[in-house]
């Protein structure tokens, strides 16, 4: 298992005139007029791909109290999240060439649109790997990531302990991430969906603690949410995440 593994033309400057001496004719070269409209190219757009359900296995967590409805009404959500980054994602092409005399930190189009641009995408990336790490057989960790854990950690059940204070500490995520400069693991805490980022690592488990995510099931009872979630963790899942980074 191994984690972390127009053609710009010269312009050409010719006289128009014969050269003196040599009595050759040099045709003059015609440049067509500067098109301001040819000169703004808008950005390419690409979408993310809008979910149209959950993987089956994510409605076993059933047995342990986090039910189906629960999560068709967080897919609703998450198809949210994925529906407001396109939007913005177009409207930032739409915008072509940015004018910096237009932006500004207290208010401009450009800074609405990035700053909520951040909350919309992670916000459809952290739904990602919530669902996909979830619908498994819980227990203690497995594979490389167990190791990784030991490591930082010293035991599971340390881990375990920190994740879920994390979890009660967070007001919208908890974050096991892998640091690819220290080839660590850390419970990172989040509170909203593009809160407290840390560059260069991976996400490889996320825990959605907002309320929607357990209020139809348990209430306000946050910790007995967390209790279920642990049970439904899928660590072949969290694993296969860690593999597609290239660790050395």
């Amino acid at each position: 298992m191994s984690w972390e593994k127009s053609h710009l033309s010269r312009r050409t400057f010719l006289a128009g005139a014969s050269s003196i001496g040599l009595g050759i004719a040099v045709p003059t070269v015609a440049f067509p007029k500067a098109n301001k409209e040819m000169e703004i190219k808008k950005m390419d757009v690409k979408l993310v791909e809008v979910p149209q359900a959950i993987p089956e296995k994510v409605y076993t967590s059933e047995k342990h109290g986090i039910s189906r409805k629960t999560h068709d009404e967080h897919l609703k959500l998450w198809q949210g999240y994925a529906n407001k980054t396109n939007e913005i994602r177009k409207a930032l092409a739409e915008m072509g060439t940015p004018d910096p005399a237009k932006a500004n930190q207290i208010y401009s189009q450009m800074r609405a649109l990035k700053v909520d641009y951040t909350f919309a995408y992670e916000g459809y990336i952290n739904h990602q790997v919530y669902f996909n790490t979830l619908g498994g057989n819980g227990g203690p960790a497995t594979g490389k990531i167990a190791e990784l854990i030991n490591e930082a950690y010293g035991s599971f059940e340390n881990w375990l302990a920190d994740f879920k204070s994390t979890g009660i500490a967070g007001r919208g995520w908890v974050y096991l991430a892998y640091d690819h400069a220290e080839k660590r693991v850390f419970n990172y805490i989040g509170d909203a969906q593009n809160s407290f980022p840390i560059w260069n690592h991976t996400v490889v488990l996320a825990m959605d603690v907002y309320e929607h995510a357990y209020f139809l099931d348990f209430g306000t009872a946050r910790a007995k949410y967390i209790d279920a979630y642990v049970n439904c963790i899928d660590w072949d899942a969290v694993n296969a995440l860690g593999e597609k980074v290239i660790v050395n």
